[in-house]
């Protein structure tokens, strides 16, 4: 796992400090496999479900788009618990570190 600096490290922004610049880059290398596979599963069924609408347009069948709604939902509930799942992960990641950072501390 990445070693994170001190938050109070100024960032090239200056307004982001450096520690919460790596964790938004390093995310999706330690994200849970359970988030990955939360966000592309609501990106697929939300696109199916576009998907569905866009033919029955094409086809002026208009019962395709009934079809397609719970399509659209489910993607975007699956997509919503995800964003659940990161913030989760992100807080348990944090607590760990200021844990090691507190035991570090303690020790000098």
């Amino acid at each position: 796992m990445a070693r994170y600096p001190p938050r109070s490290t100024p960032g090239p922004t200056g307004n982001v400090s450096r520690y919460t610049e790596d964790v938004i880059n390093d995310f999706w290398e330690t994200a849970p496999p359970a988030y990955k596979y939360a966000v592309f599963g609501g990106m697929g069924l939300t696109f199916i479900g576009i998907v569905i609408i866009i033919i029955g347009a094409v086809t002026a069948t208009a019962s395709m788009t009934y079809v397609a709604l719970p399509f659209i939902g489910v993607g975007l509930l699956t997509h919503m618990a995800s964003l659940g799942l990161r913030g989760h992960n992100i807080r348990k990641e944090l607590k760990a570190a200021e844990k090691r950072a507190a035991e570090r501390d303690a020790k000098k």
